[in-house]
């Protein structure tokens, strides 16, 4: 493990290699490797060191990607991944090394590319990964408070992601908040918002928004870098534009 910022010093063996070599020898072969990698903001380490970089390595075919929120996702979602025959980039934030939960006696096992339902919701979907669904929860709680229901839909992994469970659910509340703490810009939940309204636009009642980091490098000064980053207020002010 380490920090995420500097796979870029590994890309050609991930992306060029353990990416494509099965690929590339029909199915003969296999890359069973598990990359993890510490990643996001919140212990003030600035611009080089607090990128969330999931879309760089959810945009290769051949690679998995992994951003659990909890304790016993990360390590169900750790021996899955080690047993599974493709390279793994298991993604790790940084402040969730503080969070405490129940982890499951015995193996714990979880499969990839399924997500978990954090909390019921009528009014609005917010769907998020890692750190993120704890701002979310944080969020739907505030809401709740002022009427408004809100789903909570953690991905758990990116590449694959679990595309049925977010469009059975958007189905349910016909509105989508994507909440994630990578930078806007072509980032994960382009992706998500592009999908659900190219195979649920009729389902929806409201545009689907996103939430992310402003699109600047990360700063050292913590005020700033709190700011930058999605916050449970910018969740819920969004929320509040959708319900």
């Amino acid at each position: 493990g380490g920090f995420v910022d500097f796979l870029s010093l590994t890309m050609d063996q991930i992306v060029n290699q353990a990416a494509k070599l099965r690929y590339m020898f029909g199915g003969k072969g296999t890359v069973p490797i598990v990359v993890r990698a510490a990643q996001g903001t919140g212990v003030k380490l600035a611009a080089q060191h607090s990128q969330s970089l999931e879309a760089w390595f959810a945009h290769i075919p051949g690679l998995i990607v992994v951003c659990p929120s909890t304790p016993a996702d990360a390590k169900g979602l750790l021996l899955a991944a080690i047993r599974n025959p493709n390279p793994v980039i298991f993604l790790e934030h940084k402040m969730l090394y503080f969070v405490k939960g129940d982890v499951p006696d015995g193996e714990g096992l979880e499969r990839i590319g399924v997500a978990a339902r954090r909390r019921e919701g009528t009014d609005v979907t917010l769907c998020s990964y890692s750190l993120m669904t704890h701002r979310c929860l944080e969020a739907a709680d505030l809401l709740g408070q002022r009427g408004v229901s809100c789903e909570v839909i953690d991905l758990r992994t990116i590449r694959p992601w679990d595309k049925a469970a977010l469009l059975d659910s958007v189905r349910k509340t016909h509105r989508l908040a994507v909440v994630h703490e990578a930078v806007r810009s072509f980032g994960a939940g382009a992706e998500i918002a592009a999908t659900v309204m190219d195979e649920a636009f009729d389902e929806l009642d409201a545009p689907v928004v996103r939430v992310a980091a402003h699109d600047i490098p990360m700063p050292f000064n913590d005020t700033l870098e709190r700011e930058t980053v999605p916050t449970v207020e910018r969740i819920v002010e969004a929320v509040e534009k959708l319900a």
